[in-house]
């Protein structure tokens, strides 16, 4: 797929055969794919070229990235992705480095809430970067004194032609631009007015300071762009210090060199940009890290633009940006994802060149995978239908051995009391069953799980004919789910009891979005037109086994034969509530069984 984007306020193609010469990079022979399940260990392409280096000591055996989000949204399932990649390079080399460095050269859009949140989003993905927490703003000073050195040597210029003048004056792909009426000032006048732009003499938006390139490069980006504009606007740091701020173009390269950095990872987006980076940092003839780009996560049925995602937040469609909807880190764990899980699919994914889409279905294999091996076992009916077994004792209650966690001995078993009114879910009784129903129906057995085997004798209906009551008979002898004649039956239902059972809120949720491509829409529509209207579901009648009484927000439980879920932050003990992260049923296995088998 063909990359669009934005420069500067003009739609640019991605234009690598244009500038074929400045984007190519001889990268080792290797797979560029870490997408396999085998034991063999393979490189991607970025950890080739880090191996490389540390071969030829290129960086004098050094390892340092960077993790450089703008602190103005918060991060999503595609940012985990450059986590994962900077951060695991980094521990993966001996005495590598991964700094935390927020960009924060646009006050307008960015807040204090949201650096706290992505401080918390990286620790709780696993990775600390320990006393190496930078800002954009640490360095407002060095841009500055390098601006001034740019101008000193005549390669910038302070220009008055409005933003759209910038725009017709720069071309496009197939027209070359033109140069600026000012692009001529004199080295003093261009130091006194960028010293009147810094001391606050000129009205925002009136002038800026531009690079004096060509006008006629290939690369629209190398057509003298800005690297400085008037924004009087109070930083979350630097508060009213400053009435210029450095646009991303300039101060990314800078804040790299700066702090040392050996290997600038970034999305493919910035290929294009890496080449203006190049020539900054060559002219100033200060450190140059190697900038190497990757294809950014795309998922299906999921939306990675901040800006949608701010529109959806601020329109209403979620109940804000840790919605359990959302592909935010924070709605992912609020969700009931864990880290490994999303550690794990990084890792699978694998890092690319290309741009391609990944099926939504192998980020819920993996949350699948790994919520099975750790999470406890618990019953729960979400649609309660009342069973009452006629020949138990009516005032007895048993205690019966549950196992915790089949995957995980050590979980031990707990205990789950049984009584003489019970819960199953409605779905699980049919009056009139179909070819293939094995489940409870009229003078049918079948097992409850850990506990009895039960006979259906009649269903009890209301007024309006809907069945509201079950009257079953136990057999005795089957306690622990097995006959001692041998016979067998052909279900296993889940339950609890009626007058120990917990009532609880469950939120069942579906994807945001009705297509696997949200912007695949109908002529003046835009992707709001594919928001999925039953993307939640609220049951607040279901029952839950005594044992989650105490279960605290964030807690992840298997609701045995429904799926895994997760304490919500609204559950008190008062009222529980619980989020459902993933169904039992895992379509990716069915693909991959479908792909090895073609």
């Amino acid at each position: 797929m063909e990359e669009v984007q934005q420069v500067d306020g003009i739609v640019a193609a991605n234009y690598n055969v244009l500038n074929r010469r400045t984007t190519t990079r001889k990268t080792p022979n290797v797979p560029l794919n870490m997408n396999t399940n085998d034991s063999t260990t393979r490189l991607d392409f970025i950890r080739a070229i880090v191996a490389e280096d540390l071969k030829t000591d290129k960086w004098g055996g050094r390892v340092v990235t960077r993790f450089p989000p703008e602190p103005n949204g918060y991060l999503h399932i595609g940012h985990a992705k450059s986590i994962c990649l900077n951060f695991g390079i980094a521990a993966e080399n001996e005495g590598g480095l991964c700094n935390l460095r927020f960009d924060d050269t646009n006050p307008s859009k960015e807040e204090g809430e949201y650096i706290e949140s992505i401080k918390q989003d990286v620790r709780w993905l696993g990775f600390d970067w320990q006393d190496r927490l930078y800002y954009a703003s640490d360095y407002f000073e060095q841009m500055y004194a390098y601006a001034v050195q740019l101008i000193k040597v005549g390669k910038a210029y302070v220009c008055d032609l409005t933003a759209e003048q910038v725009r017709e004056y720069r071309g496009t792909l197939t027209r070359p631009g033109k140069n600026s009426p000012y692009r001529s000032r004199s080295v003093e006048e261009n130091l006194d007015l960028f010293e009147q732009m810094q001391a606050g003499k000129f009205e925002d938006g009136s002038c800026t300071l531009r690079a004096r390139i060509d006008m006629a490069h290939p690369n629209l980006n190398m057509r003298d762009p800005v690297m400085y504009r008037i924004l009087r606007a109070t930083h979350h740091r630097t508060g009213d210090k400053w009435c210029i701020y450095p646009t991303y173009d300039w101060a990314h390269g800078f804040e790299d060199s700066i702090e040392r950095v050996t290997h600038s990872v970034c999305t493919l987006e910035f290929e294009n940009h890496r080449l203006l980076y190049d020539w900054f940092l060559d002219e100033l003839k200060v450190y140059h890290p190697q900038q190497i780009e990757f294809a950014r996560l795309n998922l299906t049925y999921t939306v990675m633009s901040k800006r949608k995602l701010l529109q959806l937040v601020q329109e209403g469609h979620v109940s804000g940006w840790n919605d359990p909807r959302m592909p935010t880190i924070c709605g992912l764990r609020r969700r009931g994802y864990s880290a490994q899980a999303i550690r794990n699919f990084c890792r699978r994914i694998g890092v690319n060149k290309f741009n391609s889409t990944v099926d939504i279905a192998l980020l819920e294999h993996c949350v699948r995978e790994d919520l099975n091996r750790h999470s406890p076992r618990v019953m729960a009916v979400l649609r309660p239908l009342k069973v009452v077994i006629d020949n138990y004792p009516g005032t007895q209650v048993e205690e019966l051995e549950a196992v915790n966690n089949p995957e995980d001995p050590s979980a031990g078993t707990r205990k789950v009391p049984f009584s003489r009114e019970l819960y199953i879910e409605r779905e699980d009784f049919m009056e009139k069953p179909p070819k293939k129903f094995y489940r409870l129906a009229p003078g049918r057995e079948v097992r409850l799980r850990y506990a009895y085997f039960i006979t259906c004798c009649e269903a009890v209906k209301d007024a309006s004919g809907e069945i509201v009551e079950l009257h079953c008979r136990y057999d005795p002898a089957t306690r622990g789910g097995d006959a001692p004649d041998g016979r067998k039956v052909k279900a296993t239902l889940h339950w609890v009891s009626a007058a120990h059972s917990l009532e609880a809120e469950v939120r069942l949720y579906d994807h945001l979005f009705t297509k696997q491509n949200p912007d695949d829409v109908a002529d003046g529509a835009d992707f709001k037109s594919n928001l999925n209207p039953n993307s939640m579901e609220t049951l607040v009648s279901c029952r839950v086994e005594p044992s989650l009484a105490d279960a605290a927000p964030a807690s992840r439980y298997q609701f045995e034969r429904l799926g895994y879920f997760c304490v919500d932050p609204d559950s008190s003990k008062e009222r529980l509530v619980f989020n459902r992260t993933v169904s039992l049923r895992d379509p990716w296995a069915k693909i991959q069984k479908a792909q090895k088998a073609d």
